[in-house]
């Protein structure tokens, strides 16, 4: 009986890649349900707009992640976006901060940028007073390029 090595050496690759496949698989999902439940405090924000972000997005002051955003609801009174945003213990958000809707780049992922202001801390539960819903970049561009399409416009010739 032959042995055919070749055969032996292609199983055993797929043997590896199998494996370190399974550990992206866990690793993935290790990482999935941290800071969306228990753990840290809950404060609240009220938005215009929240294009971008959902349940699971980041809460970052200083470009570093302290959180992440828990819910997302309306306001059937004023019709703004409600966020819940589970902040991580040890971390103290100031009673005069802003958060704003910021998103990563050009078309990266939406996230809640605070910016830290105030003397106080805001105790759990609380509500962030300053906010800043995200821009919506087409409108944006749409009303800059209409902006400078009318400055041709203007000097017209007079008799």
């Amino acid at each position: 009986m032959k042995v055919n090595f070749e055969r032996w050496g292609e199983t055993i690759l797929g043997a590896i890649v199998a494996v370190v496949a399974v550990g992206f698989f866990a690793f993935a999902a290790a990482q999935a349900g941290q800071n969306t439940t228990g753990g840290g405090y809950d404060l609240r924000a009220s938005f215009q707009r929240v294009d971008g972000v959902g349940v699971g997005s980041d809460v970052r002051i200083s470009g570093v992640k302290v959180g992440v955003v828990r819910s997302v609801t309306l306001d059937p009174a004023t019709y703004n976006a409600v966020l819940t945003l589970g902040v991580n213990d040890g971390v103290e958000v100031l009673d005069d901060s802003t958060a704003r809707i910021a998103t990563d780049g050009l078309l990266g992922g939406g996230y809640v940028s605070i910016e830290p202001a105030g003397m106080d801390v805001l105790p759990a539960g609380g509500e962030i007073p300053n906010t800043q819903g995200s821009i919506d970049l087409l409108t944006l561009f749409a009303s800059f390029a209409q902006g400078s399409g009318n400055s041709g416009n203007s000097e017209e010739a007079t008799p």
